[in-house]
């Protein structure tokens, strides 16, 4: 039995290199879901301002004895207590709140109107509620 190798070569000059893609893309995808599966993502940076927002802060540290809390609202003009106005209490786009009020009571922030609303807890009057930022 005798080769024929004159043949084989010109069989493989007439074929040109060829490289699979599907092992290179099995390999590309599992590589991206072990990155997203040991990766971990956290919502730090991530701020909700839809209108219907509660404006309650998330107040972790509470050390000292404050009675009043100051929630500043980027261009604020309005604030609204009972439907009272007391905006003349703004100061540097900013209110302070009794903490009452944010414990139980009930905070809206409209960045857009730029304009707070606020429902005090029963008993407590608008003026007990806000007062102007020191």
């Amino acid at each position: 039995m005798s080769l024929d190798i004159k043949r084989h070569k010109e069989k493989l000059k007439d074929t040109s290199p060829q490289f699979n893609l599907v092992p290179f893309i099995d390999i590309l995808f599992t590589l991206l879901i072990f990155l997203v599966v040991t990766s971990s993502f956290s919502g730090a940076g991530i701020q909700d301002t839809t209108d219907g927002a509660t404006g309650k802060p998330n107040i972790t540290d509470t050390s000292g004895n404050s009675e009043y809390y100051l929630i500043p609202v980027a261009g604020l003009e309005k604030v609204i207590v009972n439907g009272q106005d007391m905006s003349s209490l703004i100061k540097d786009h900013a209110i302070a709140v009794q903490t009452k009020v944010i414990d139980e009571g009930e905070i809206s922030i409209k960045p857009k109107d730029r304009s707070i609303t606020i429902m005090t807890p029963p008993g407590m009057t608008p003026e007990q509620a806000v007062r102007s930022p020191q």
